[in-house]
């Protein structure tokens, strides 16, 4: 099974799955948008393999493109990991201080936050569409962090994972009207004379935020994959019958 590796040593272990069409559904990861379940879970199940972890160590929520987050215990192991009723609801951040469960985020063109603390071993995901930038929530996932788990930002290094390029992500007015509204967006925006469309880059977008946030710039990094266009892309924009990218990090227990 094709995945991508973003981290691995000797405390986690984080990366994102690509589409594949020698998979089931091309490696397709999403219960909620798919052709038959067990296709699915089979292609989960590779992955826990591959990741040496069981399926029922997988954490997943019900996404909504909100800026709830919720702070994963023993209790959510398993949760959405083979049905989606049992998925954490209404969610779009995950974060563990847990060794052992598998953090997941569904992604096909919005950005995928992958992030840990080197110091206290809290891990995390966040799933940051364009709805979920313009509501920053990697803003207040990462001030929530400092505020209530005594982060310090400086400890914390993030992974965005692939997504739709600014060159793709083409927006009318409204959307480009929320980002400008944000104030540190503009240099991550141009106009088409042609086509009379806003180009944003969200994924320069989300970093500046974690930058904010004050999470040194040296410790993001971004994957530039393209979504849309790399055949190893799931995209939503191309395809609204698209599967969806895992992306995911688990805390090793040493």
């Amino acid at each position: 099974m094709k995945t991508k590796i973003y981290l691995n040593n000797e405390k986690f272990l984080a990366g994102m799955t690509v589409k594949d069409e020698t998979e089931l559904e091309n490696n397709n990861m999403a219960l909620h948008t798919c052709e038959t379940p067990d296709n699915v879970l089979g292609n989960r199940r590779k992955l826990a393999v591959s990741l040496q972890c069981g399926l029922d160590n997988f954490v997943c929520a019900n996404q909504t493109h909100s800026s709830n987050f919720h702070r994963v215990t023993l209790d959510d192991k398993g949760r959405g990991a083979d049905r989606m009723d049992t998925a954490i609801a209404d969610t779009d951040t995950l974060y563990t201080y847990e060794p052992n469960l598998l953090l997941c985020s569904f992604t096909a063109d919005c950005v995928p936050v992958i992030f840990y603390n080197q110091v206290n071993g809290l891990i995390g995901v966040i799933h940051s569409g364009w709805q979920g930038t313009v509501k920053e929530i990697s803003v207040k996932v990462f001030e929530h962090l400092k505020q209530v788990e005594q982060c310090n930002p400086s400890d914390l290094h993030v992974h965005i994972g692939a997504a739709l390029s600014q060159e793709k992500f083409e927006v009318d007015e409204d959307v480009f009207l929320k980002f400008k509204d944000l104030g540190y967006a503009n240099d991550y925006i141009y106009y088409n004379d042609q086509t009379h469309k806003y180009h944003i880059n969200n994924q320069q977008t989300v970093k500046k935020q974690c930058e904010l946030a004050g999470i040194p710039a040296e410790q993001i990094t971004i994957d530039q994959t393209c979504t849309y266009v790399d055949p190893a892309g799931f995209s939503y924009r191309q395809d609204k019958q698209c599967g969806r990218h895992l992306s995911f990090i688990i805390k090793k227990d040493n």
